[in-house]
C-alpha cells in the first residue's frame, strides 16, 4: 500500500523554533487536511538531523528516495523547501526523478505542488533563493576563518604530534584581556617528527619509514607503533612547514590564500592553514585542495623546511599513483584466522603465479613481520594454498555433529534467501511499471474515441502499440523471474534431508564452493598458528587453558 512520506531535517539540535517534532507536527496536520485522518496516522517519518542542505548525503533521504523509487509512497511532504536541499541542480534533479516515478512533491510553507506546472516552476524560482542563502552562509564562515588567521590561533582539538596546546591572554580592540590557545613544542616529539621527514625522504615510501620507525622501536605517545596512515598526515600537515622564503614561494605557487603579510614568513614561525578538509555527517573526511587553504603564520615554532616540505609532498603526489592495493578478493580460507608464532595476524597475499589447475598462487604473510621490514619478526611466509587444502583434509576427517552441518548449509540457504528478497524486490517493481503501462495504454486507448482520423490518430495508436511491447517484455520478464526463484529456494525440510544424507564434512565440501568451504571452516576452527615450520589447528570447543590461550 502506498503512503505518504513526511521528510523533516535540521542542521543541529537546538530544541526550538522549526525543530524536527515541529516540522512533522505541522506536515501531519497538512496530511489530514488534503488526504484525511487516515493518511496523516499511517505517513513514515523521515528525519536528518545535524546533516546540512548543502548536499543530499544524508541517511534518512537515502531510504525515502529507495522507497520512493520502491514505488512505497505516493507523495512527499516537506515543511519547507530548504529542508530537502539548498542546491538547485540537486533539487532540479530530484524533482524529474519524483516526476518519473509519479510522485507528488508539496512544501507547505511555499505552498508549492508539483500536481501542477506553476507550482513546478515556482519550486525552481525558491530553489534559487535557497542556493543564495547557503553560499552566503558559506561565504560568511569563510570571512570569520579569514579574521582567525589573523591572530594565527590554535582552535582546539587534537594537538599534531610534537606540540601542545596553552592557553596565553590576548588585549582585543576594546580594551579587554581574552584567553586564546597556542601551540607549544614538545622537544621529544618534534625530534621524532624531524626524524619521519628524514626518513621518508632518505627511503621514498611510506612502508619503508614505517618499517624502519619499527625498527629502531619508535612509538607515539600512546605507545603504539606508527602505522602509514599517521605518518602520511603528519608528513601532509602544514603545521611543521617553517615560515620562510622557500615556503612562501610554494604556498603561492599553489594558489593557497595567504591571509599575512610576506614579512611575516620570518623563517622561524610555523604556518596555520584553517579550512583544510571537508567533514561531513556520515562521510570520510575529505582533504581540500590547497586553493581552498586559508593560511597565516601562526604563533608556534616551525620545525620542517620550505625546501624538505616541498620535496616531501612532492614524492607523496608521485608514489599515489604507484601505491600498492591489495585484492578486494581471493580464495584463502584462513583469513583472519591465521596467526604468527609472533601473535601478529597473517593475511593473504595474491602473487602473479598460477597453478596447474589455473588458480591464482598466494601466500599467507605476517603483518607484523612486512610492516617492520623483518626487524620485529622474522618467520617464514607459508604457502597458502597448500596450507587450506591441508587444512581442509584434516577436517575431513573429524565426525561432526548434525546440528554443525546443519549450519554450515543454512549459509547457503541464507543466500538463497538473501536472492529471493531481491527477487521479490524486483519483482514488486516489475508489477508496478506493468500496472503503470498498462494504465497509459488504457488513457490512451479512451483518448482515441475523441481524435478524429488523421496523424493525431495515427501517433497515439503507434504509441499504443508501443506501450504494449514494453507491457508484454515486462510479462516475460516476470515469468523469467519467478521461474529462477522456484529453483533457488531451499526449503525447511529440504534443508534437513540434505544434512541428513551428509555424513561428514568430506561429503558437504564436496559440494560447496569457495564460500560455503570457507564458513565451513569458520564453523569448526577457532585459529590456526604458524611457527615457520608447521601449522596448529585449534578447534572450536577445544579445552582453555589457564591464561585464556586455547591449547595448540
Amino acid at each position: 500500500m502506498e503512503t505518504i512520506a513526511v521528510y523533516s531535517r535540521k542542521s543541529k539540535f537546538t530544541g526550538k523554533g522549526e525543530s524536527i517534532g515541529n516540522q512533522v507536527e505541522l506536515c501531519r496536520d497538512y496530511i489530514r487536511l488534503h488526504y484525511g485522518e487516515e493518511a496523516a496516522e499511517q505517513a513514515i517519518v523521515y528525519e536528518d538531523e545535524g546533516f546540512s542542505g548543502k548536499n543530499l548525503n544524508r541517511p534518512d533521504f537515502k531510504r525515502m528516495m529507495q522507497a520512493a523509487k520502491s514505488r512505497k509512497i505516493r507523495a512527499i511532504v516537506v515543511y519547507r523547501l530548504d529542508r530537502i536541499s539548498r542546491n538547485i541542480s540537486d533539487f532540479s534533479a530530484l524533482i524529474e526523478e519524483l516526476s518519473r516515478l509519479g510522485i507528488d512533491f508539496v512544501s507547505i510553507r511555499e505552498q508549492f505542488d508539483t500536481a501542477t506546472p506553476m507550482g513546478r516552476a515556482m519550486m525552481y524560482i525558491a530553489s534559487v533563493f535557497s542556493q543564495l542563502e547557503r553560499e552566503t552562509i558559506a561565504e560568511r564562515i569563510r570571512d570569520n576563518m579569514r579574521e582567525l588567521a589573523k591572530t594565527g590561533r590554535w582552535l582546539g582539538g587534537i594537538t599534531p604530534t610534537g606540540y601542545t596546546s596553552e592557553s596565553v591572554s590576548r588585549m582585543t580592540v576594546d580594551g579587554k584581556s581574552r584567553k586564546v590557545c597556542k601551540l607549544k613544542l614538545l622537544p621529544d616529539e618534534a625530534d621524532t617528527v624531524k626524524l619521519i621527514y628524514t626518513l621518508f625522504l632518505q627511503g621514498g615510501s611510506l612502508t619503508c619509514t614505517e618499517a624502519e620507525l619499527m625498527r629502531r622501536k619508535v612509538v607515539s605517545k600512546n605507545g603504539n607503533f606508527y602505522t602509514r596512515f599517521t605518518i602520511k598526515s603528519i608528513l601532509q600537515n602544514p603545521v611543521y612547514l617553517i615560515a620562510d622564503d622557500e615556503a612562501y614561494a610554494y604556498l603561492t605557487e599553489h594558489q593557497a590564500e595567504l591571509f599575512c603579510d610576506r614579512a611575516e614568513f620570518d623563517g622561524v614561525h610555523g604556518i596555520m592553514a584553517y579550512h583544510r578538509t571537508d567533514q561531513q555527517k556520515g562521510r570520510t573526511t575529505r582533504c581540500l585542495p590547497m586553493q581552498e587553504w586559508i593560511v597565516s603564520v601562526g604563533a608556534h615554532p616551525g620545525l620542517i623546511s620550505g625546501r624538505q616540505w616541498g620535496m616531501v609532498q612532492e614524492l607523496l603526489e608521485r608514489n599515489r599513483s604507484r601505491s600498492y592495493r591489495q585484492p578486494r578478493s581471493n580464495e584463502a580460507l584462513l583469513t583472519g584466522m591465521i596467526y604468527c608464532s609472533c601473535g601478529s595476524r597473517m593475511y593473504p597475499k595474491l602473487t602473479d603465479r598460477k597453478a596447474a589447475d589455473g588458480r591464482a598462487i598466494y601466500t599467507y604473510l605476517c603483518k607484523q613481520k612486512e610492516r617492520s621490514r623483518g626487524s620485529l619478526c622474522k618467520g617464514k611466509n607459508v604457502r597458502g594454498n597448500a596450507l587450506d587444502a591441508a587444512v581442509l583434509e584434516e577436517l575431513k576427517k573429524i565426525p561432526v555433529p548434525k546440528e554443525l552441518l546443519c549450519a554450515a548449509l543454512l549459509r547457503n540457504r541464507g543466500d538463497c534467501v538473501g536472492a529471493q528478497d531481491d527477487c521479490g524486490a524486483q519483482r514488486s517493481r516489475l508489477l508496478a511499471e506493468q500496472t503503470q503501462t498498462q494504465r497509459k495504454i488504457d488513457a490512451l486507448v479512451d483518448s482515441l474515441a475523441d481524435i478524429p482520423t488523421g496523424a493525431a490518430r495515427e501517433s497515439v495508436a503507434k504509441r499504443v502499440e508501443e506501450l504494449c511491447a514494453a507491457r508484454d517484455a515486462l510479462a516475460a520478464q516476470l515469468a523469467q523471474l519467478d521461474l529462477d526463484g522456484a529453483q533457488t529456494v531451499l526449503g525447511a525440510q529440504e534443508l534437513e534431508e540434505k544434512a541428513a544424507q551428509l555424513a561428514s564434512p568430506k561429503q558437504l565440501l564436496a559440494q560447496m564452493d569457495v564460500e560455503g568451504r570457507r564458513a565451513l571452516v569458520r564453523a569448526l576452527v577457532r585459529r590456526v598458528v604458524w611457527d615457520g615450520t608447521c601449522a596448529q589447528v585449534v578447534l572450536l570447543g577445544a579445552q582453555e587453558e589457564e591464561g585464556g590461550d586455547p591449547p595448540i
